[in-house]
């Protein structure tokens, strides 16, 4: 039940910052698809027992697949759908925490902290980079045998 609701919940976060990012209307449901599917990665991955890095990884990883097969089936650009969806994946507690154990003066932690939220950044942009880079070799393999 926390997986069907937090993914519903991706969803409406993920259609609702679409809207503030300007995406055109006629994305915004495909742009929440993407979200809550990378959400429910996300969430299914930690029930699994995964790490959060890795958990972020295979939810980007899947965001960004999403996200480029939403964007050459609607012929529209790629940030349409990949900027809005990776927001679950984005270590925003992860930073909050760093700044509050500083504060705290709990250097220990902050430095577990920085170093998570450093790999889970790190994860997302590999996941978009390899997810872009493998469309565009299947792009240019596709060219090459026409």
């Amino acid at each position: 039940m926390n997986l069907l609701l937090g993914t519903v919940g991706s969803f409406v976060a993920i259609a609702c910052f679409a809207v503030l990012l300007e995406c055109p209307r006629k994305y915004l449901l495909h742009a929440g698809c993407v979200g809550a599917v990378g959400g429910g990665v996300y969430l299914f991955s930690m029930d699994l027992g995964l790490n959060v890095v890795l958990a972020s990884f295979l939810s980007a990883l899947v965001i960004a697949l999403f996200s480029h097969t939403f964007a050459r089936v609607f012929r529209a650009p790629v940030t349409i759908f990949l900027i809005p969806g990776i927001l679950p994946t984005v270590p925003g507690a992860g930073m909050y925490r760093i700044v509050y154990y500083v504060m705290a003066g709990a250097t220990k932690q902050s430095i577990y902290y920085l170093i998570q939220t450093l790999e889970i950044a790190g994860m997302i942009a590999l996941a978009i980079f390899l997810v872009g880079t493998l469309f565009s070799v299947w792009k240019r393999f596709s060219e090459i045998r026409k």
